[in-house]
C-alpha cells in the first residue's frame, strides 16, 4: 500500500467525487427516511444489497488490475478459495461496518442530514485513538488540540437541536445521537483495523474488499433474517423500494468504494477539505429540502468542526532536519577552533 504518484487533478477528481457523494447520500437518505412518499423500506435489505454491488464492482476492479481472466481466476482462488484464515481475518470489519451503516439508517431517521454530517465527524477522534493504540502512532500537539476542539463543536451541535419544519414523522433525537455514537465507535475501530490488515500484507486492495465484502454479505443476510425477516417473507425483500431508494443503495456502494480510492491516493488535508465541503452542502440542502432552521449554536459548533477537521490534517513538523543542521553547524564550529 504504498502512495503512488497520481496527478493533482486525479486527487481532485477523487475527493470532488467523494464530497458530493457523501453530502448527497445523507441527505438522499435522509429524504427517504422521512419525506418520501410510499412504503417504507427495510433498512436492512439496502444494507445487504449495498454490499452486493460493492462486490461486483471489486470485481470488475480487480479485473482490470489482473488484465486477464486467466491471473483473475487463479488470484481468487489463491486469496478467496484457499484462504480461509483470511476470508475470517477480514469477517471482522465485515461485521463492524454493518453494524454501523445500519446505525445510519436510524441516526437519519431521528436528526437531520446537516446535524448528522457534523456530528458524525466524532469518528476522527475515535479514529486517532484507534490509531494510537493499535498501530501505536503518536499524535502532535495540534492534533489533539484539534480533537477537542471538534468535540466541542459537536456539543454545540447538540446542545440546542435544530428543527425541521418540513418533516412530518416522529423524530427521537436522542436515539438519532446514541446511533451515530454507534456508527462513530464503529468506523473507527473498523477502518484502522482495515488498515491495519492492508498494511501486514501486499494483498491488493481489491482482494481484500472482496475478502470483507463477500462476508459482509453473510452478515447483513444474518441481520435480514434477525431483525425482518418475518416482514421480508411476507411483503418481499424489495418492498418500498423506489427510485429514490435505489440512489441511496447506489451512492453507498459507490461511497464505500471511493474512500478506499481517496484513502490510498490523497492526503489528510485534502480529506478534511471533503469532509467540510460535505457539511456546508448539507447544511444547504437541509435548509432548502427539510426547512432546517439554522441556530447560533449550529453554526457556530458547524465551524467549529470544519477548522478542527482542517487543523488534525495539517502534516507534523519535521524537526529532525532542524535537529540534524544545528548539530552539523555544531561540529563545523568545534573544527573551526580545533584548527585555530
Amino acid at each position: 500500500m504504498a502512495g503512488e504518484n497520481v496527478s493533482v487533478v486525479f486527487k481532485l477528481y477523487c475527493l470532488t467525487v467523494m464530497t458530493l457523494v457523501a453530502a448527497t447520500y445523507t441527505v438522499a437518505l435522509r429524504y427517504t427516511r422521512t419525506i418520501s412518499s410510499g412504503d417504507l423500506y427495510f433498512s436492512t435489505t439496502a444494507v445487504c444489497i449495498t454490499e452486493v454491488i460493492k462486490l461486483i464492482l471489486s470485481l470488475g476492479m480487480l479485473t482490470k488490475e489482473t488484465g486477464s481472466l486467466i491471473r483473475l481466476k487463479n488470484t481468487i482462488e489463491e486469496h478467496i478459495f484457499f484462504s480461509p484464515k483470511e476470508l475470517l481475518k477480514l469477517s471482522v470489519p465485515s461485521i463492524v461496518y454493518a453494524v454501523q451503516n445500519n446505525m445510519a439508517f436510524v441516526a437519519l431517521s431521528n436528526l437531520d442530514a446537516a446535524v448528522y454530517q457534523v456530528t458524525y465527524q466524532l469518528k476522527i477522534p475515535c479514529t486517532a485513538l484507534c490509531t494510537v493504540l493499535m498501530l501505536n502512532r503518536s499524535l502532535s500537539r495540534l492534533q489533539w488540540f484539534s480533537v477537542f476542539m471538534l468535540c466541542g463543536g459537536v456539543t454545540l451541535v447538540q446542545w440546542k437541536p435544530v428543527e425541521a419544519t418540513k418533516v412530518q414523522i416522529e423524530q427521537n433525537p436522542l436515539i438519532g445521537f446514541i446511533a451515530i455514537a454507534v456508527a462513530v465507535l464503529c468506523s473507527g475501530f473498523a477502518g484502522v483495523y482495515f488498515e491495519k490488515v492492508l498494511k501486514s500484507s501486499d494483498t491488493s486492495l481489491w482482494v481484500r474488499n472482496i475478502q470483507m465484502y463477500l462476508s459482509g454479505i453473510v452478515v447483513t443476510l444474518i441481520g435480514v433474517y434477525l431483525n425482518d425477516g418475518d416482514k421480508v417473507l411476507e411483503k418481499g425483500f424489495f418492498f418500498g423500494y423506489t427510485s429514490w431508494v435505489c440512489f441511496v443503495v447506489f451512492l453507498a456502494s459507490v461511497g464505500g468504494l471511493y474512500t478506499s480510492v481517496v484513502v490510498k491516493y490523497t492526503d489528510n488535508i485534502m480529506k478534511g477539505f471533503s469532509a467540510a465541503a460535505a457539511i456546508v452542502l448539507s447544511t444547504i440542502a437541509s435548509v432548502l429540502l427539510f426547512g432546517l432552521q439554522i441556530t447560533a449554536t449550529f453554526a457556530s459548533g458547524a465551524i467549529l468542526v470544519c477548522v478542527s477537521i482542517y487543523l488534525y490534517g495539517l502534516p507534523k513538523q519535521d524537526t529532525s532536519k532542524v535537529t540534524r543542521q544545528v548539530k552539523d553547524t555544531d561540529s563545523e564550529s568545534r573544527q573551526k577552533l580545533v584548527t585555530v
